[in-house]
């Protein structure tokens, strides 16, 4: 599948859902996957990215930042609160913010740095102990945690358990948001961010879609 079929297929549920696709923002998920992947999409004249390690993302992104232009990049997998200030200084946001001591030291490294990348808080919607994200429970009083530490919250993200349907947790994660009035939904990957976008999704996260089977490395 292309680049343009990605697009068609967001512009089309964009349509069924009475959404602008400009409301949209695809996320190219490139971890683990080789450069020449990577730069034909580049090439495409794509320039949002996503990758799950900051080592990773290390490696990859600043070479290829200097050879294009306007390159945005998401973290998007669990973050070390021992990584952090190499994730600030690499990317453009973090969507993996899951726990307090996390925020806070990004709201310290923010101060002695005077900058910041979007924050997204991670949202555990299918209360998965194996996996990262803040308890639905408590995802309200930490909202109002990392507001209070002045950081610059855009919205929510989820990653719904693999057995389960996920509009239940699309759906969750858009009331989460919408009462604490934030704008942004992070939700929806190659499978199902179709149905995301019917949630109201503003940021799909798409790898295999758009490259292929992933490369491990």
């Amino acid at each position: 599948m292309s680049l343009a079929d990605i697009h068609a297929r967001i512009g089309v549920a964009c349509e069924n859902a009475g959404r602008d696709p400009g409301e949209v923002e695809l996320i190219a998920v490139s971890k683990v996957q080789p450069e020449e992947r990577v730069v034909a999409i580049l090439d495409e004249g794509h320039r949002v990215f996503g990758e799950n390690k900051v080592q990773e993302a290390a490696g990859k992104w600043p070479a290829l930042r200097e050879r294009y232009a306007n390159v945005k990049l998401h973290l998007i997998g669990p973050l070390q609160t021992n990584k952090a200030r190499q994730a600030m200084a690499l990317a453009d946001a973090i969507q993996t913010v899951d726990r307090p001591k996390l925020a806070r030291t990004l709201a310290r490294i923010a101060q002695e740095t005077g900058a910041c990348p979007d924050v997204f808080i991670q949202v555990n919607t299918g209360e998965e102990p194996q996996k990262a994200g803040i308890l639905p429970a408590e995802a309200d009083a930490f909202i109002a945690e990392v507001r209070a530490l002045d950081l610059p919250l855009k919205g929510l993200m989820c990653i719904p358990p693999v057995d389960e349907e996920a509009s239940l947790h699309f759906a969750l994660l858009a009331k989460i948001a919408a009462r604490n009035g934030l704008a942004g939904l992070s939700m929806g990957m190659s499978s199902d961010f179709e149905k995301a976008i019917s949630f109201g999704a503003t940021h799909i996260r798409v790898g295999s879609a758009i490259f292929g089977a992933r490369v491990p490395g």
